[in-house]
C-alpha cells in the first residue's frame, strides 16, 4: 500500500482589478500558519508605498524576457503593459520548508498552476467584488488612474470575472473581514482534511 505524501497547498487568490485580492493576500500571511506569500516578478513601476523584494521583485523588461526564456517562470501575464511572472523558486523553497504557499495571480496564471501540478493540491479562490458599480467606486477611490483608464480597467474586469466558473470556490467582496474569515475557513478545513488523510493511511501501513 502507498502513502500518499502529505501535500503542501498552493493557494491561489485571483479576482479583477479593484476587487481586493491584495489585501485579502497580507490578511491571510498575517493570520494563517505555515504559508509564504509567492513573490512576482515584474516589469511595471514601483508605487510609493510598495519595497522591493517584499510586494515584488521589480526587474525591466529585457531581463524579465532573459528569464523567461530561460524557464524561470512557471507562469507569466502580460496586464496593461506590464509583464508579471512567478518563478519556480519560490514553491520549491516553500515545498522545502514545508510550507504552504499563495499566490495572487490572474486567471491565466492559475490555469498553468493546475497544468503544472497536483489538483488534490491546489486551493483556488476567484473574489468578486458586490457589483460593478461597487468595483468601479473602488478603483476611483484608490486614486491611482486617471478617468480613461478606470474605464479600460473596468471593461478588463468584465472580462476577468467571465472566467469565475473554473475556480473551486468563488467568494464576493462585500466586507473584507468576512471575506477573510470565510477564506480561512475554507483553507484550514483543507489543509486539516489533507492532515488527516496523511496520517490515517500512513496508521493503516503501519496496522498491515
Amino acid at each position: 500500500m502507498n502513502i500518499e505524501k502529505k501535500l503542501n497547498k498552493l493557494i491561489i487568490i485571483s479576482s479583477p482589478s479593484g476587487a481586493g485580492k491584495t489585501t485579502i493576500c497580507k490578511y491571510l500571511l498575517k493570520k494563517i500558519k505555515d504559508v509564504d506569500l509567492s513573490i512576482s516578478y515584474t516589469t511595471r513601476q514601483k508605487r510609493i508605498n510598495e519595497t522591493n523584494k517584499k510586494d515584488y521583485f521589480f526587474t525591466n523588461q529585457n531581463n524579465f524576457m532573459k528569464l523567461k526564456k530561460n524557464n524561470f517562470f512557471i507562469e507569466t501575464a502580460k496586464n496593461f503593459n506590464n509583464y508579471y511572472g512567478s518563478p519556480y523558486s519560490n514553491i520549491e523553497t516553500s515545498f522545502r520548508k514545508n510550507r504552504h504557499i499563495l499566490f495572487d495571480i490572474d486567471w491565466k496564471g492559475a490555469r498553468k498552476l493546475r497544468r503544472n501540478y497536483n489538483k488534490k493540491q491546489i486551493l483556488d479562490f476567484f473574489i468578486l467584488p458586490p457589483s460593478k458599480k461597487e468595483l468601479k467606486q473602488r478603483l476611483e477611490k484608490r486614486g491611482r488612474d486617471q478617468k480613461n483608464e478606470i474605464n479600460i480597467r473596468l471593461s478588463y474586469a468584465m472580462s476577468e470575472m467571465s472566467h469565475y466558473s473554473e475556480y473551486k470556490y468563488v467568494i464576493v467582496n462585500d466586507k473584507i473581514l468576512d471575506t477573510v474569515n470565510t477564506l480561512m475557513s475554507i483553507i484550514n478545513y483543507n489543509i486539516l482534511i489533507s492532515n488527516l488523510n496523511y496520517d490515517i493511511k500512513k496508521k493503516l501501513k503501519f496496522i498491515k
